[in-house]
């Protein structure tokens, strides 16, 4: 059987997740997350782009090919405003 080393503070993290995971000793635990880790493949996220989600992003980039997007120094703007606003309403 092979063993690796950890330095004591990622072991100390390693003990404190395989506590709160259950299980009985980090050994275990790192061979579960490694076993899971290199078998893990690449997750599918085709279901969540269903055809109004498509046509809602079709017409987001139409919208921005077209010139009515906003560039990232008008949303930093916008953003501000609202964040000012905000603090505003809510000042203690």
């Amino acid at each position: 059987m092979h063993q690796i080393q950890l330095n004591e503070q990622v072991y100390q993290e390693a003990q404190l997740c395989a506590a709160e995971a259950g299980f009985g000793s980090v050994d275990e635990y790192v061979a579960d997350v490694l076993r899971h880790d290199l078998r893990e493949e690449t997750e599918d996220f085709d279901h969540l782009f269903s055809p109004e989600r498509l046509a809602h992003i079709d017409r987001a980039a139409a919208e921005i090919d077209a010139g009515q997007g906003l560039t990232s120094e008008q949303v930093d703007a916008e953003l501000a405003k609202r964040r000012d606003e905000w603090l505003r309403q809510n000042a203690r």
